[in-house]
């Protein structure tokens, strides 16, 4: 017999929350994003069980995009399940997202960042969660064969009508940033957060943006902290069987060289003088920023959504640590999304 959920109700006893840029809205310091392991051709009761304890441990803010899967569509769907099943009675304690931008249909109307397609895959992505608004609405990618203020001034309808309560953009540049925001507060909808790619080896958005939307009161949540598992136990030893290196899908194996397993393994030892484990550290690295509102994870297992929220037990680093670290990540610079 299926059991009803009922919440942890010391679920926000120990969460941290950080305010998003200068909004009212507070973030968990750890998200739940549900770009793997949540589509049709996964585990439904496992993806139940994760966002089940990722809640009860605070995480109110679930993050997804139109094309989530596989196949595209079907997280949404099947979040949306979950939600019906377990989350009815706790829908205005969750921070739910959604975007769009990449391709999703086929034909002219089903990708980048024209009004028409924002508005229809937001309409969409309500039915397939079955919900009357989303929390937070992406453009997913800057997009340059269209003019930005129609991308968003469309953002601004869908606010506007009550489809979403918030507007952000991901994966602009600093100056296709700054843009954005200037355009959106002249049409009186403040862009809310910037979502990007960051971690240790990953730094472009040190490159200038940080300090865009910090000027701007924008906050700022970060993917790929772990940089495709690269900053995990999984490479210590080089590239294992299964892993997304050797598959050669996001990660290619030319990216785990000798020189970046060595850095790798001295960031491991750092890590375990924390005691840390190497994924707990790098996360445990972005969120010493204040300019971080908070990080995106992805997990398989509920061990694994633990793990990862076990890392606010410490996200302090002396002095000593931070230079330490610097010195070794300067030597390799990786971007494994391309």
């Amino acid at each position: 017999m299926e059991r009803n959920y009922l919440a942890d109700s010391n679920r926000y006893k120990t969460m941290k929350y950080n305010r998003c840029g200068k909004s009212g809205l507070l973030l968990p310091a750890i998200s739940l994003g549900l770009w793997h392991n949540f589509g049709f051709a996964d585990n439904f009761d496992n993806s139940r069980e994760i966002i089940r304890k990722a809640f009860d441990r605070g995480v109110t803010h679930f993050d997804l995009a139109n094309n989530y899967g596989p196949p595209a569509g079907s997280a949404e769907e099947v979040f949306g399940s979950i939600l019906k099943k377990d989350f009815a009675s706790y829908r205005d304690e969750m921070v739910i997202t959604s975007k769009a931008g990449y391709d999703m249909w086929e034909g002219p109307y089903g990708e980048w960042g024209s009004r028409k397609y924002l508005v229809a895959s937001l309409n969409q992505s309500l039915k397939r969660m079955e919900l009357e608004y989303v929390d937070i609405f992406y453009s997913h990618r800057f997009d340059p064969y269209t003019p930005l203020e129609e991308t968003m001034m469309a953002l601004d309808h869908l606010v506007k009508s009550g489809k979403a309560l918030y507007a952000g953009i991901s994966n602009y540049s600093p100056e296709q940033t700054q843009t954005a925001i200037q355009i959106l507060n002249k049409l009186g909808t403040p862009c809310l957060i910037h979502q990007s790619r960051y971690s240790m080896l990953d730094r472009v958005v040190e490159n200038g943006l940080l300090n865009v939307l910090e000027d701007n009161g924008v906050g700022f949540v970060a993917f790929s902290p772990l940089a495709q598992g690269v900053l995990s136990d999984r490479y210590l030893k080089g590239i294992p069987t299964g892993s997304r290196a050797s598959k050669a899908h996001f990660l290619k194996p030319g990216f785990i060289t000798p020189e970046l397993i060595a850095s790798i393994s001295q960031l491991n030892d750092m890590a375990l003088q924390r005691g840390q484990t190497l994924a707990q550290m790098s996360t445990a690295w972005l969120l010493r920023d204040h300019r971080v509102t908070s990080v995106i994870v992805g997990v398989s297992s509920v061990q694994q959504l633990n793990d990862n929220i076990d890392t606010l037990k410490n996200i302090a680093f002396s002095k000593d640590e931070e230079e330490k670290i610097r010195s070794i990540v300067e030597a390799v610079y990786f971007m494994p999304l391309g």
